[in-house]
């Protein structure tokens, strides 16, 4: 584990996934008999913000702990696609009001900082093509094929 292969993206990425995940713990909506949370209204909007974040963290243990850059790339990549079906997802939440709800609460606007953390850090990570922080890679030398 290298913690110096953390670089911007990645750590707006880590602060998106806990926006994220404190948000589902929250208050999202209120209706005249009690607050809503997001598993009282749970639904594809709610599994979306999920993946993202589940997405983003992979990006973030994959940056920390692999010793090429191929597997962070993919997970920066598929982290920015779920990130923007996130903030897709999270506006919708943001409008639509289950349960006769007449007021949104702090959850719903942490979720939506949340997965726009995650979009543009994920987008970041993708731009940021420093490779010196992967050591080359240096294979043992092998015999040619038929050689004695």
């Amino acid at each position: 584990m290298r913690p110096k292969r953390m670089r911007l993206g990645e750590l707006t990425v880590l602060m998106g996934v806990v926006g994220v995940v404190v948000a589902l713990t929250l208050p999202w909506y209120e209706n005249p008999q009690v607050k809503l949370d997001a598993w009282d209204t749970f639904g594809f909007g709610v599994a979306l913000l999920m993946i993202a974040a589940a997405a983003g963290l992979l990006l973030v243990l994959s940056t920390l702990t692999e010793r090429s850059t191929a597997v962070p790339v993919a997970a920066a990549v598929w982290s920015t696609f779920f990130g923007l079906l996130a903030v897709a997802a999270a506006i919708v939440r943001l409008l639509e009001r289950p349960d006769h709800a007449y007021r949104l609460c702090a959850g719903a606007w942490v979720a939506l900082a949340g997965t726009l953390l995650i979009l543009a850090g994920s987008w970041q990570s993708m731009r940021d093509e420093r490779t010196g922080l992967y050591s080359p890679a240096e294979p043992e030398p092998r015999e040619p094929p038929g050689a004695p």
